[in-house]
């Protein structure tokens, strides 16, 4: 198995001063040509913590990527730390340092002394073109190891990467076939329950991952082909569907509101949306789609009224109850002539949220009642509403 490991260099990137793109990028680059990937690490501009660094990385990866500490200064230690690791010493080398101070009289500045360093070279190492900028790469060979070096600005990362690096790396023709279901109304540790060991199997891979809009699965097999890594993870990935049929709502870049207004679309149906509670976050995800006649947010008890909640209703059993949200969708849809009114209310410190969602005929409700932030409990209650939109779009009980 060719494994491979990401080194990220720099202090500003271990203490989050700055965003690590580039080892996203790289990593997506890895997975889509079937390269393992086992760890991604950060390191400080620490000589000997950059040189034990790259030193673990080679005891266990075949191929260890360096972005960044590739600059002109006394804290850009990347190439020292290399150097260290394989026992060699830097070089300026004449055709690079020529190369550099061209750059710069071809602008007609003078190269300051400090970029000398970035014209080094160890003997074991060759450098990589950077057209759009003055720091050139390394690429190493050695004891059946490859170390490559590259400047840590994305764009040029990004270019070194494809034209100087890929061309050059001998990668085994492996595939990666994965899926990412995409999950809501139950919690991971459910969803773990109810896979049982499958998470603990090695090859097909079943990994759980909590975000914002619910929960993902991931089903991940690596084979020789691409059809070959398909058809060995489709027995796993059969027994998750099945597993979580009732949760699943779509796929890799699918979201809930793009398959609850692509149902609505197929069906020729509309959509009217009052917001008492998500303040907007429904309005923002539906956007301006010619299904949605229209989406309405506000707390006041005047306007709501004015809809179609009962005095009744708020006296009796409050702004945020069940009967409330019906009212209200009930309200909004007789207002905007939609197919199906849909409406939130909530309360930040009971933390007991309701949606409701109307038609000419009937009504479906779904409540929440969980601990969180209010931007915690907004998200999770727009998701919610769009969740209870899907399945009866798509014909689900509740």
């Amino acid at each position: 198995m060719f494994i491979a490991e990401i080194i990220s260099v720099g202090t500003e990137l271990l203490l989050g001063e700055i965003t690590d793109t580039n080892a996203v990028f790289l990593a997506n680059e890895l997975k889509a040509r079937g390269v393992v990937l086992h760890h991604k690490n950060t390191v400080g501009d620490n000589l000997q913590r950059v040189a034990d660094t790259i030193r673990k990385a080679l005891e266990r990866s075949d191929l260890v990527i360096l972005g960044g500490g590739l600059g002109p200064t006394d804290d850009d230690l990347t190439r020292e730390g290399i150097a260290l690791v394989l026992g060699e010493t830097p070089e300026v080398n004449q055709d690079l340092l020529n190369h550099l101070e061209s750059m710069y009289t071809s602008k007609g500045r003078t190269m300051p002394q400090s970029n000398t360093k970035q014209a080094w070279l160890i003997p074991s190492a060759i450098s990589l073109d950077n057209p759009i900028g003055t720091a050139p790469g390394w690429m190493v060979q050695k004891d059946g190891k490859i170390i490559v070096a590259m400047p840590g600005p994305p764009q040029e990362m990004k270019r070194m990467w494809k034209e100087q690096v890929l061309p050059r790396l001998d990668l085994p023709e492996r595939a990666l076939y994965h899926v990412t279901l995409h999950t809501s109304g139950i919690g991971e540790s459910n969803i773990a329950d109810l896979l049982g060991d499958l998470t603990l199997q090695n090859s097909p891979s079943v990994a759980t991952y909590a975000r914002k809009h619910g929960v993902d699965v991931r089903v991940a097999h690596m084979a020789d082909s691409l059809e070959e890594a398909r058809q060995g993870a489709a027995a796993t990935e059969a027994i998750v569907r099945e597993k979580l049929a009732k949760f699943i709502y779509g796929q890799d870049s699918d979201t809930l509101e793009s398959v609850a207004l692509k149902k609505l679309q197929e069906r020729k149906e509309t959509l009217a949306v009052f917001e008492a509670f998500t303040a907007g976050a429904l309005a923002q995800k539906l956007g301006r789609h010619p299904r949605v006649k229209g989406v309405l947010s506000s707390g006041d008890h005047g306007i709501q009224v004015d809809l179609g909640l009962t005095p009744r209703t708020l006296s009796e059993e409050g702004e945020d109850s069940v009967n409330a949200a019906i009212e209200l969708a009930r309200g909004i849809q007789d207002r905007l002539g939609a197919t199906y009114g849909l409406a939130t209310v909530g309360n930040l410190e009971t933390h007991e949220c309701h949606v409701a969602l109307v038609t000419d005929t009937e009504h479906k409700t779904a409540t929440l009642n969980w601990v969180g932030t209010p931007d915690q409990l907004i998200e999770r209650t727009s998701n919610a509403a769009l969740m209870l939109l899907y399945r009866t779009l798509k014909g689900e009980a509740q």
